[in-house]
């Protein structure tokens, strides 16, 4: 082992020490510097013998969480503190009270907030979505909790190239899921491209690179095109006399992936690569005027896409992103994103709601932040949601695009695109979403389920006799109707299983089946239900009846008998899964070896993303189907991994026989005599691939076809895909996941 360094690392950690410091110096008070080296001489001595998986000095990670949250977010001292502390307690010795001692209560109220969940978890539940459950906890009285968390996960994702590749896989699932999504709703858009941009990198690192090695090549032209681009502009914005800085901002490689995969098109087809922004330094009464000047010199010099202007402006989103988009006709007939926007409007786009406070201290800012808590505060009011089901509804709204609605006094209300009638009851308030029976929508009479468009005025319609319905969770889109709706329906339930608890217990006795626990279970099980409560339940309902008390007694006489555990319950199906994952993942560094060796466990490919050998895989251990294996790629791959995380089993291919397996490939064309011809002949002929099916559509000249197809591996598969591009009329062509 090479022996360590301590004076030169020594040396490092002053060095990190003192760039932390002048991040900070623009937000620093007095008595701050000596706060925040109290806290960065606790941090030093308590991580002292800690050390990475890359081998480096603990303490570097909470200095760089630290650095972020003063230069990239742009908070002041205490949550300085905060983020250099963040991992004492978790990790070490010292205590909340050493630190409520220390620094006071808000600084240990925050890292509390920081602090992981320690203990059993539900086996239904995952240690992350409870760890995220405590920390909004804690957001409802202190949002910096969030900011300084969305650091650390930075700083996390950025030093991921020494974890074992299942957790690169878990924790990028995760950031991508959730925290993500959470920049987005804060404003953070710099943060949260780069976690998507790193979580792409490592669960799908072959696209990362190439879609990385692409922008890199094609930079110099794309700086002399925002040159040539620009140049027009500036005389006009000089003229005019404004103080701007005009600069090309590139499309993150995320988004360009999402483009390419979304249209089925090659990174040469993504035209919207950049977009060009124009920073007005403008003062705050002239801001709106400043901003439709530069817009106006812009469409003056080039032809605008009346579908694609964007004021936020006038509106801003509910996180408080101001700013003018419109996509022009450059020259060669490209099209070019422009964003025009104030120097305030521009820290608050980068820097979010840290910013926004700012400028709210100064009388300039709205109350979306505290309308957005507030929301907040309602999601986690629902004391029977789990934490899957919190974790669902509060990821449901955190990344959509916004669409404004007006109440019939004209007040303006900003919700989810895809909103519906019901959505927008429940918006207004919860008694009137659940009474809600009808809207107009523009004086309109509409149903409930009606999906509402930007502008619509609304007014709702409510009835006494109406009440919560289960098909109504089929198209509310908002977490506030849906988690209102679940409340209600529970509720419901849980008075028809009182009612049916008492009808059960009368039909027992009258057929001298003792009333008790035991007895309860063993019904239960025999009817196979999950629990007491549903058994009550379907007795409330009339679903049960005596007969099938009396089946029970006819079974229980009878020579068989159930598997009863020592409770008195019949077996407990989460046991079972939790055994079964047991068994499966055996020692925590052994893999699953997909193909010839796994044949004494079940296992099956996932009909989601059809795994072929040569991808990139993992296993899922599923309740009653064994085994699944999936593509790290798979659509479901996300939500699997920061849901699931404890069932997710490590996976590779070994040595295959040769087995075909399906996979589903899309081809685009101009339709032309014999050219399907030539594409069934290169599959059949040339390739000996057998098809389960081919269907094509031609329309004005172009045709799309699907196939379904056998295929060996990852190899064979790329390699029919070069033969067939080269097929005359074939345009595009692209493997697709297949249910």
């Amino acid at each position: 082992m090479d022996k360590i360094d301590l004076e030169a690392e020594n040396r490092e950690i002053a060095r990190h020490y003192r760039k932390l410091l002048r991040a900070c110096k623009p937000n620093l008070q007095k008595g701050d510097k000596k706060l925040i080296r109290q806290a960065f001489d606790m941090a030093v001595e308590a991580h002292k013998d800690m050390r990475r998986k890359s081998g480096e000095p603990y303490i570097f990670h909470p200095i760089a969480v630290a650095q972020i949250v003063a230069e990239e977010i742009g908070l002041s001292s205490t949550s300085i503190v905060c983020a250099l502390l963040h991992d004492v307690v978790e990790d070490t010795d010292i205590t909340l009270d050493d630190i409520k001692l220390e620094f006071g209560t808000t600084v240990a109220k925050i890292i509390d907030g920081l602090t992981k969940i320690s203990g059993v978890f539900d086996h239904k539940s995952s240690a992350q979505a409870e760890n995220f459950r405590k920390m909004l906890l804690t957001l409802a009285d202190d949002v910096r909790v969030i900011l300084i968390k969305l650091a650390d996960r930075l700083h996390n994702m950025r030093t991921m190239d020494s974890m074992p590749r299942h957790k690169q896989l878990k924790i990028s699932s995760e950031t991508v899921y959730l925290y993500a999504p959470l920049a987005h709703r804060l404003g953070l858009y710099p943060i949260k491209t780069e976690l998507e941009d790193l979580s792409l990198k490592y669960r799908e690192t072959g696209t990362y690179n190439l879609i990385s090695r692409k922008l890199t090549d094609s930079k110099s032209a794309r700086t002399r095109f925002i040159n040539e681009f620009s140049k027009p502009i500036i005389k006009k914005l000089d003229a005019e006399g404004l103080n701007y800085k005009i600069f090309g901002r590139v499309k993150s490689i995320n988004s360009i992936w999402n483009k390419m995969r979304n249209k089925g098109i090659p990174f040469e087809e993504v035209y919207d690569l950049f977009a060009v922004r124009i920073v007005i330094d403008s003062a705050i009464d002239q801001e709106k005027s400043d901003s439709w000047k530069a817009y106006s010199h812009v469409t003056d010099i080039y032809r605008p896409n009346p579908d694609r202007l964007r004021d936020w402006i006038s509106t801003p989103k509910a996180n408080g992103y101001e700013s003018l988009h419109t996509t022009v006709m450059g020259p060669k007939g490209k099209w070019v994103e422009v964003q025009i926007r104030t120097a305030r409007m521009d820290e608050i786009a980068e820097k979010g709601f840290a910013a926004h406070w700012k400028y709210k201290e100064k009388g300039d800012g709205d109350n979306a932040l505290d309308e957005w808590i507030s929301n907040i505060r309602e999601l986690l009011s629902d004391p029977e949601a789990n934490a899957l089901d919190f974790m669902d509804n509060f990821t449901l709204n955190l990344f959509t695009d916004e669409i404004f609605i007006f109440t019939p006094k004209g007040e303006l209300k900003k919700l989810p695109t895809t909103s519906t009638v019901l959505d927008f009851a429940y918006s207004i308030h919860t008694d009137i979403g659940g009474s809600c029976i009808g809207g107009k929508v523009n004086h309109k009479l509409v149903p409930i389920s009606h999906t509402l468009k930007n502008g619509d005025q609304v007014e709702i319609i409510t009835s006494g006799k109406q009440k919560p319905k289960e098909d109504w969770l089929s198209f509310v889109v908002t977490a506030k109707a849906r988690s209102n709706i679940k409340s209600s329906l529970k509720e419901d339930k849980r008075r028809v299983a009182d009612d049916g608890k008492e009808l059960l217990e009368r039909k027992m006795r009258s057929l001298k089946i003792p009333y008790n626990q035991t007895n309860i279970h063993k019904i239960s099980n025999f009817l196979k239900l999950q629990n007491s409560q549903e058994l009550f339940f379907l007795f409330g309902k009339g679903k049960l009846d005596s007969g099938n008390l009396k089946e029970y007694l006819e079974f229980k006489n009878s020579k068989v008998k159930p598997e009863v555990h020592k409770s008195g319950q019949g077996p407990d199906p989460d046991a079972e899964v939790e055994k079964f994952i047991r068994e499966v993942k055996g020692k925590p560094d052994e893999m699953l070896i997909i193909g010839e060796g796994l044949s004494q466990l079940d296992y099956k490919m996932a009909n989601c993303c059809n795994p072929i050998p040569g991808d990139d895989i993992f296993g899922f251990i599923t309740v009653n189907e064994g085994i699944k294996i999936h593509r790290a790629s798979c659509p479901n791959a996300v939500k699997l991994m920061s849901s699931f995380g404890y069932r997710i089993v490590k996976a590779k291919w070994t040595h295959q026989k040769e087995i075909a397996f399906l996979t589903g490939i899309k081809v685009t064309g101009i339709d032309d005599i014999g050219v399907i011809n030539h594409i069934t002949k290169v599959i059949s002929s040339d390739f000996k691939v057998n098809m389960r099916s081919i269907t094509f559509d031609s329309n004005d000249g172009v045709f799309e076809g699907s196939m379904m197809l056998f295929v060996q591996d990852t190899n064979h598969l790329e390699e029919l895909l070069k033969r067939l591009k080269n097929v005359e009329g074939v345009i595009s062509i692209n493997r697709y996941d297949v249910n």
